[in-house]
């Protein structure tokens, strides 16, 4: 499993209706092959910036499946507006995780 970790910052006063737009972009990632699932998180200490964490199968299912393909268009076209500076993606291979699972 894959872990991409994307740091988005969002146009000031824009945080509720960019939420909105995740949950219905939601569905055009989640119908990508290779994708295991996601999860959104809104930074405490600086409005405006979230944490996109994504799960896939494999690197390329991202890179290439998803990216490179028309439902990224959409993804962009539902999200892609409220970003006040482009997003910083990169990717995380497993290393180790405490406790183990059972």
């Amino acid at each position: 499993m894959i872990l991409e970790v994307a740091m988005l910052t969002v146009h000031a006063g824009q945080e509720r209706a960019f939420e909105t737009a995740m949950q219905q972009a939601a569905p055009v990632i989640a119908s990508s092959p290779g994708y295991l699932g996601h999860e959104l998180r809104r930074c405490m200490e600086t409005p405006g910036h979230y944490l996109l964490l994504v799960q896939w199968e494999t690197l390329e299912a991202h890179t290439v499946g998803f990216r490179q393909s028309p439902a990224f268009a959409k993804w962009r076209e539902i999200i892609g507006g409220f970003f006040a500076a482009p997003p910083v993606v990169e990717h995380y291979e497993g290393v180790l995780r405490w406790p183990k699972p059972a």
